[in-house]
């Protein structure tokens, strides 16, 4: 059993990348899926979709040819809460945090926009 999801989702594309594989199969989870389409928006994932076929239903990344760097924040066992004007740069603009907020799952950057705090996820860049 998994106890950290998230860690393992971005384990499981950091792995898929060091041995050059281009698709990731990953067990589905709402949160997980809307953490993969905040990276597609902003051009970190090429291709997500939700597959239906067999038991369980599975999420299925495809990465792209370049080299990013995932960061797991906010963990089990000390969760990460920032509020919308302490929101830092990841790799001075080049990267994005991921941030779950009462709004929803999005950017840094949206949420210092929207004006709302919440959970720092993650870090890719």
């Amino acid at each position: 059993m998994v106890t950290d999801p998230i860690a393992d989702f971005l384990t499981r594309m950091r792995n898929a990348q060091m041995a050059r594989l281009t698709t990731v199969e990953l067990p589905y989870s709402r949160l997980k899926h809307e953490i993969a389409n905040v990276m597609l928006k902003n051009k970190f994932l090429t291709e997500v979709k939700k597959e239906e076929s067999g038991k369980f239903p599975t999420l299925i990344v495809t990465l792209p040819e370049k080299k990013l760097e995932f960061k797991r924040v906010s963990k089990c066992g000390q969760r990460i809460y920032t509020n919308a004007d302490a929101i830092r740069k990841v790799k001075n603009g080049f990267g994005i945090s991921i941030i779950s907020t009462s709004q929803g799952v999005m950017t840094g950057y949206e949420a210092h926009a929207k004006k709302i705090g919440g959970e720092v996820l993650c870090e890719i860049a």
